[in-house]
């Protein structure tokens, strides 16, 4: 059994080794990174079993993806390598301390012809949890299809969805994102967002708000992550707050998913809601300290250490 098994696109990330524009960028530094692989990572961190589903081009850039998720001790088995397209791939452009540009080349990329045909059944059945993104379902129609059909064999099979809507405007527009995410939303019961999502999805920008209008359209819990303020929570039970650990941040990029590792690892291990919230909130503050999409991911030994402090939850 898996603890949890997720779907999605992973790329080759080329980050520069100097703060600049790309067009002046000579050396850079290569990782990997894609939403549903750097919360996948995280989970494995934690000591979950975690399994991650794709394709990726049967290229150097492909097997070095592969490579690197059996490293993080994620399992791979499903991934089926793609001769006739490439692996994606993207660059980061660092302005300043504290702006980021992305620039994605993944137009065509082998993640890109995901089909429901590549799902193994049984796979996503074996999981406790199936975790899904809305950036799969906007790189291409038969991406979309799969995202349907993975999401009808884990209701069928009584397993719990988590979706992070994870809007990425370079993909589809904000009106083609919101049709497809108030599709999803019956179908799942543990949505994980943002609160610029939240509010493209209900039209509301409080947070209390806002996640009490996203219970109307589902799911069992809402979680809105909220970045340097926290995070706000609710369930049928009402609605709590909890605040973001204090670090000092090197880049934001990949918190809103080593969040979700967080929050799932805890509700993994039977824990409260708020409990989930402040191990989300750990993970997420960890993760800006250091360059990179999942440089900062700690392991389960680092995160002991700051359970043991005190941060106030208030429902």
């Amino acid at each position: 059994m898996l603890d949890v098994v997720t779907l999605g696109e992973a790329m080759t990330l080329f980050v520069p080794a100097r703060i600049g524009r790309l067009r002046y960028a000579n050396h850079y530094e290569r990782s990997v990174a894609g939403a549903e692989s750097n919360t996948a990572i995280g989970l494995a961190k934690l000591g979950h079993r975690v399994g991650w589903l794709s394709r990726v081009g049967d290229d150097e850039f492909g097997q070095y993806i592969l490579s690197f998720l059996r490293g993080e001790q994620v399992d791979v088995s499903r991934v089926r390598l793609t001769p006739d397209a490439p692996t994606g791939v993207f660059f980061k452009e660092r302005r300043s301390l504290d702006a980021t540009r992305v620039f994605y080349y993944r137009a065509g990329s082998a993640a890109s012809r995901l089909h429901p045909h590549d799902l193994d059944a049984d796979y996503l059945r074996s999981a406790r949890y199936l975790h899904l993104t809305g950036i799969t379902p906007a790189l291409s129609a038969s991406c979309r299809e799969t995202t349907k059909a993975a999401i009808q064999i884990a209701n069928e099979a009584g397993v719990p969805i988590s979706f992070d809507p994870n809007l990425r405007l370079k993909l589809w527009s904000a009106g083609e994102a919101r049709e497809a995410f108030l599709e999803i939303l019956p179908h799942v019961q543990l949505v994980l967002t943002s609160l610029d999502e939240a509010a493209l999805i209900t039209g509301l920008s409080d947070p209390e708000r806002a996640a009490a209008r996203l219970l109307d359209t589902g799911p069992s819990t809402v979680v809105i992550k909220r970045g340097e303020e926290g995070a706000t929570a609710a369930d049928a039970e009402g609605i709590l707050f909890a605040p973001a650990m204090k670090v000092s941040v090197v880049e934001t990029v990949g918190a809103g998913d080593a969040f979700n590792a967080g929050f799932l690892s805890g509700r993994l291990r039977g824990w409260s809601l708020a409990e989930s919230l402040r191990l989300g909130n750990i993970m997420g503050a960890l993760a800006t300290t250091a360059p990179g999409d999942i440089e900062g991911l700690p392991d389960w030994a680092e995160v002991q250490a700051y359970l043991g402090g005190d941060a106030p939850v208030a429902r």
